[in-house]
């Protein structure tokens, strides 16, 4: 009985290893631990380890006490590690009931606990200063593994959440001013135009903003052009460098808009595809005191003006680029290949457009127009070419013509915008074009269309070959949208002429 007590207080749990198991300090397991070191030191460094771990999780979360109490049980069990204690120390404050792995993690807790303050009242008649750099160094360590931790957790969180904090944040902004449906009238002017009744005014100047790799798909806005030339309206397309900036594009917008201005005495009505709506719309926003007289609207089509899920993706630290280097390629891409600049795709994140949207909003009494879209993702769009390009083949010509044979180039632009689409539906459950999620491309402030059709990013500015002809084309798009922000402006100057009166 006295023996059972002295087990329950501690005070000789050899003895309770002998009555319960039969095995004293002769028996299998010691004698299996003593001729096996590396296995008592592996026991040690599993409890220390499994003890790390637990800090790193629950560091946070558990009382300040108790976290003073682990941390010196850490720090003992560092230093025993290498003090060469023996494993017959070790072994003799253990206890291994038979059939019982959770008392043995258990007790090989307590038993390190057991020689940790045994070292430690050891070692404390030794140097204090010895003592300390080791406290000191032991706690630089844990720190560092903490740190290192954390920071891997963090950047796991940081992949798998992606731009799902981003998406939708123009929305979700107090101060940005709410959106207006323009879908209805949208397409009541759409049919109408279908019927060829046209209403945009030769009063005014088109410009049309081509975007991102524009320069190399000379098919962009064309057939938009030749449509607006037939009907008698002067229309332009900005022949900027797609791949540059949005400050260094929004510059020479606005150096495009004043030499229309100024050659022609009419004010210019803007339209700008992807990138090249936010880079109108950065024009409007900087040089504003110098446009507001030469500008009558802005419409901007699929433009990612809160910004870019796919480009946040590629470039943004912890995302996907990071681990299949498409941040790598889409630079020798663009800088190599196309001699563009970076800055192009960086602009179109998420962390660029909320900086610069910060500094630069779009006026008040600007009349706007966002278009948005969602794309695709059934079986058969897998295989959507769009025509982009001509290409001659003079030794193909006729020799009766004496003109070189122009066959279409296509490309599997449909396809690549549907595959897009559905890795956005599928990690964000968000609607998007194959680029431009929808919540990011309107406009604050602006009058919205939303329409029911399913068309691609790249739709708008280069004709698929499978475009059913009873759907509108681009070109009519593009007039319903430009219609629709004439009405737009008109409305603007009619309230704030009764504002004045």
């Amino acid at each position: 009985m006295g023996e059972a007590e002295r087990c329950r207080n501690g005070d000789s749990r050899t003895g309770s290893v002998a009555e319960n198991d039969g095995l004293g300090n002769d028996g299998v397991i010691p004698q299996l631990f003593t001729s096996l070191p590396a296995l008592n030191e592996a026991a040690g460094y599993l409890a220390q380890t499994t003890n790390y771990l637990a800090g790193c999780f629950y560091n946070y979360s558990e009382e300040s006490a108790f976290r003073d109490s682990r941390d010196s049980i850490v720090r003992a069990q560092l230093a025993t590690s290498s003090s060469g204690i023996t494993e017959n120390s070790v072994i003799s404050d253990h206890s291994f009931p038979s059939g019982s792995s959770s008392t043995l993690s258990a007790s090989s807790y307590n038993a390190t606990t057991a020689s940790a303050n045994h070292h430690a009242a050891t070692s404390s008649a030794g140097d204090p200063s010895e003592i300390n750099g080791a406290i000191v160094q032991s706690n630089h360590t844990r720190q560092s593994g903490i740190s290192i931790f954390q920071g891997l957790i963090e950047r796991v969180r940081s992949t798998v959440r992606g731009s799902a904090n981003d998406i939708g944040w123009l929305k979700r902004d107090p101060e940005m001013p709410l959106v207006e449906d323009g879908t209805e009238r949208f397409t009541e002017i759409l049919e109408d135009i279908r019927h060829g009744l046209h209403k945009l005014p030769n009063s005014m100047v088109y410009l049309l903003v081509p975007g991102l790799f524009s320069n190399h798909g000379p098919l962009y806005f064309v057939s938009t052009k030749t449509s607006f030339s037939k009907m008698g309206l002067t229309c332009h397309i900005a022949k900027i460098h797609s791949e540059a900036s949005v400050e260094k594009n929004a510059g020479e917008i606005k150096d495009y808009i004043e030499e229309i201005y100024w050659g022609s005495g009419k004010r210019v009505l803007l339209l700008g595809h992807s990138k090249g709506g936010v880079d109108a719309a950065a024009a409007l926003s900087m040089y504003w005191s110098d446009l507001k007289d030469k500008v009558a609207g802005l419409a901007l089509a699929q433009s990612p003006y809160g910004g870019s899920p796919i480009a946040s993706d590629i470039l943004r630290e912890g995302q996907l680029g990071d681990y299949v280097n498409l941040r790598k390629l889409m630079e020798i891409l663009i800088c190599k290949v196309l001699k563009g600049d970076m800055q192009s795709l960086e602009d179109l994140t998420y962390k660029r457009r909320k900086e610069f949207l910060k500094k630069h909003r779009l006026p008040i009494e600007l009349p706007v127009v966002s278009f948005h879209t969602e794309a695709s993702i059934s079986p058969a769009v897998l295989a959507t070419l769009s025509h982009v390009a001509h290409a001659e083949l003079p030794m193909m010509a006729p020799l009766s013509t004496g003109q070189p044979t122009r066959l279409p180039v296509v490309m599997p632009l449909g396809a690549a915008m549907a595959a897009c689409a559905q890795l956005l539906q599928v990690r964000y459950k968000e609607q998007s074009d194959g680029l431009v999620a929808r919540c990011d491309a309107e406009v604050p402030g602006s009058l919205v269309v939303r329409p029911a059709r399913k068309l691609d990013h790249a739709w708008m500015v280069y004709s698929s070959l499978k475009d059913d002809p009873s759907d509108a084309d681009a070109a009519q798009v593009c007039e319903a949208l430009l219609t629709l922000l004439v009405e737009v402006g008109q409305r603007k100057r009619h309230e704030h002429s009764k504002k004045d009166e």
